[in-house]
């Protein structure tokens, strides 16, 4: 579906970049497809030698593109929505990344029968294993599937509802950073234990990526998998009890809880 698909990413920064990369691994994926635009180019010089459309031009990019990524700051959206706007017509999809960007704020500037949608991917797209959340307004069943098709291409999509957008930044997006201090933490912890920094942090690596496997695999849900490790008067108890007296579970749902609060405001 995606190759006869134009797909031009405005203010390619880190997040733009990661789709482009997922998208760029699909076989079937034409380079020339891609259009991606930033103010300044040269951080994009190695999109450019993959045959990919690179420049600053915005409303071209829009003319040229069937689907319209925004890959801007927040404060941004209108500002650019209103550059491009000479450049859409009904027939594109314009899809915000900015996150706390309504659907009816993007139809203060884009015509009543503009098809508009957000998407909340993550990082995790650079690697084609990102968590992709859409909501949309004026979409046809067939324009929510070439949007899913799109962000499929880089992981797996969830349509919600646009009241839990928000939520869905939080433990999509703001949750790979979450994971990865936690990562951290243990990796830190190992060090101290006896590993060498490279040792500690590829026993990490794998160790979470066999969590979420066998989450997702097995369809388990954390509980069950945690009660097969944790034997009586075992190591693996005392060091979760530890870290619970501590308030680890508590401080992951206060930090949950104060990144939406800090959007929802």
């Amino acid at each position: 579906m995606l190759s006869n698909q134009k797909i031009a990413i405005i203010g390619c920064g880190n997040l733009g970049a990661s789709i482009a990369n997922g998208l760029l691994k699909k076989a079937d994926f034409d380079p020339k497809n891609l259009i991606l635009t930033k103010r300044q180019t040269a951080s994009l010089a190695d999109f450019a030698a993959q045959g990919v459309q690179v420049h600053s031009d915005n409303i071209q990019a829009a003319k040229e593109a069937d689907l319209v990524i925004l890959g801007v700051k927040p404060y941004n959206i209108s500002p650019i929505l209103n550059e491009i706007k000479p450049g859409l017509d009904s027939s594109k999809i314009i899809i915000s990344l900015a996150t706390g960007v309504s659907l009816a704020e993007m139809y203060g500037v884009l015509s009543d029968d503009a098809v508009a949608f957000r998407a909340m991917p993550n990082i995790a797209a650079d690697i084609q294993e990102s968590v992709t959340c859409i909501c949309s307004n004026n979409a046809s069943s067939e324009q929510v599937n070439t949007v899913s098709h799109l962000f499929d291409a880089i992981g797996f999509t969830i349509p919600i509802e646009e009241n839990l957008m928000e939520a869905a930044t939080v433990l999509g997006a703001c949750g790979i950073a979450y994971v990865l201090r936690f990562m951290r933490a243990m990796i830190q912890g190992g060090i101290q234990i006896g590993f060498d920094s490279v040792t500690a942090s590829k026993i990490v690596n794998q160790t979470v990526k066999g969590a979420a496997e066998l989450m997702i695999q097995k369809n388990m849900h954390p509980e069950a998998a945690i009660d097969k490790v944790t034997t009586p008067k075992g190591c693996t108890i005392v060091g979760l009890n530890e870290m619970e007296h501590q308030g680890f579970s508590s401080a992951m749902v206060r930090g949950v809880i104060a990144s939406y609060d800090k959007i929802a405001k």
